[in-house]
């Protein structure tokens, strides 16, 4: 096999390991979420047990990324596929910290009734799994066009919450006894809002590769 040859083969090995850890981040939230809705422990502690997997991804693409610039000493676009390819796993793997971070609340919810619909909190984690998806799709195809609509949908959960703090402290100042559980929604809206600030960094990353230079997608 030539060495060209080679090196695309394992340049497409790195984009597969990232489409994985991509799928299991969007699994890792997908659980964390239906745990909260169904109060549910045993799956709370499941999104936790399984973070690993997820972890050791993540050093498996670093090291082949390492590996390939090592070998091959890439340049130009290239070049650019490894360095963004490392810190778009970066971004992922934080991504499955959130969705942890989701099932460590929902441990400390524990099995009491939710003070109300999740209506905004369930509208950001379907934005963010969107947004998830659609950034990896982006990445995947170099386009653009589509990373840029990652990047408008983040605006749509900056607005969901900023309602969902203001609705929340709202709650608070009616119903102090409920102000432990208030404490972990607002904390999980947060959760949800950086896991889209995430999902935007890998857009912006998707404009690095194919423009060879950065945007500023958020702000």
């Amino acid at each position: 096999m030539a060495v060209r040859e080679r090196f695309h083969d394992e340049l497409k090995a790195l984009r597969e390991k990232l489409l994985e850890i991509g799928n299991l981040t969007e699994e890792a939230l997908n659980h964390s979420f239906q745990s909260l809705t169904n109060r549910d422990i045993e799956a709370a502690l499941e999104v936790i047990d399984e973070d690993y997997k997820i972890d050791r991804l993540e050093e498996e693409i670093d090291d082949l990324a390492i590996l390939l610039i090592a070998k091959q000493q890439p340049v130009a676009i290239d070049l650019r596929r490894i360095i963004v390819a490392i810190k778009i796993a970066t971004d992922i793997e934080r991504m499955a910290d959130f969705a942890v971070n989701i099932a460590k609340s929902t441990i400390r919810i524990g099995k009491e009734p939710l003070i109300k619909p999740l209506e905004h909190i369930t509208k950001m984690y379907e934005l963010a799994g969107s947004m998830l998806s659609l950034s990896l799709k982006s990445y995947y195809d170099e386009d653009v066009v589509l990373a840029k609509k990652v990047a408008e949908m983040d605006d749509e959960v900056d607005d969901l919450y900023g309602e969902t703090i203001i609705e929340l402290l709202s709650i608070a100042k009616e119903q102090q006894e409920a102000l432990p559980q208030i404490t972990q929604l607002l904390f999980i809206a947060r959760y949800l809002e950086r896991f889209a600030d995430h999902a935007t960094n890998i857009a912006e990353s998707v404009f690095y590769l194919v423009k060879g230079k950065r945007y500023e997608l958020n702000e």
